[in-house]
């Protein structure tokens, strides 16, 4: 049971690093072995992460990149090639929320939103799919969010529920395309974590009331509660599932 979990001396990129949950998510696989290419806009924060990972063992690189920057990309994805030889997993987790008002959303804020969310992890797939194709071999998570699969009446975000749907079917899509390759393509949806994007309102007063009410829990997700569903994506272990949104959110989906 411990080998098909084991990720030990794979390659993993991962998106959105410098904050939030892709720091964890760099850190759990840190932890497990696994050598990593960070990628986000704060270079800074990056470094310092990495300078603090690279203590478990492992190799890590930080790189500036803005995900809807196709050179940008293309830059991440040759720097792992080029020292790695390949990219095992990759982990889509940049993401942008928007607290807006449907009626008074504009198009740009739309279309920012849709760039990052949906475009960014486009284009990390197309350049590293080649890759993965050549080796036979590769792991897609895709950060989703349990808001691309139900709607909610607390916070007014259409452009972060249309965006997330985007990406549960884009695994879906890319399942059914790459699977024959033996690459696996699956999500994550979180509920509410708390992170750079959520503190806001994840430490209210009364939108935990909110998520008491309504989450199945009663709580917000802790930290560390996404580690397994990760690991069980990025290891063997899932070597049969494909096409798969795994809801990490306390029962909220269920009811």
């Amino acid at each position: 049971m411990n080998r098909v979990f084991d990720v030990s001396g794979k390659v993993a990129i991962v998106t959105g690093s410098s904050s939030g949950l892709g720091v964890q998510f760099a850190k759990v696989l840190a932890e497990h072995g696994v050598n990593l290419i960070l990628a986000a806009r704060r270079i800074q924060r990056m470094e310092s992460l990495a300078a603090e990972l690279e203590q478990k063992g492992v190799k890590v690189i930080p790189i500036k990149c803005d995900v809807t920057q196709e050179e940008d990309v293309k830059n991440v994805v040759q720097k792992a090639i080029d020292e790695f030889g390949r990219v095992d997993i990759l982990i889509n987790n940049a993401g942008l929320g928007a607290v807006t008002p449907l009626e008074k959303t504009t198009l740009e804020e739309w279309e920012n939103v849709h760039n990052v969310n949906v475009a960014g992890v486009f284009l990390f797939i197309k350049h590293v799919i080649p890759y993965m194709k050549e080796k036979q071999y590769g792991k897609i998570i895709n950060i989703s969010s349990m808001f691309g699969h139900v709607g909610n009446t607390a916070i007014t975000t259409a452009a972060y529920h249309s965006s997330k749907g985007a990406v549960d079917n884009l695994t879906n899509a890319l399942a059914g395309e790459f699977s024959k390759y033996g690459i696996t393509s699956n999500a994550i949806g979180p509920g509410f974590f708390e992170s750079e994007m959520t503190e806001e309102v994840i430490n209210d007063e009364d939108f935990l009331k909110f998520i008491q009410n309504r989450c199945p829990m009663g709580r917000p997700g802790k930290a560390g509660e996404l580690d397994g569903a990760l690991l069980f994506l990025a290891s063997d272990a899932s070597s049969y599932v494909s096409g798969v949104t795994i809801y990490v959110d306390g029962g909220w989906t269920s009811v």
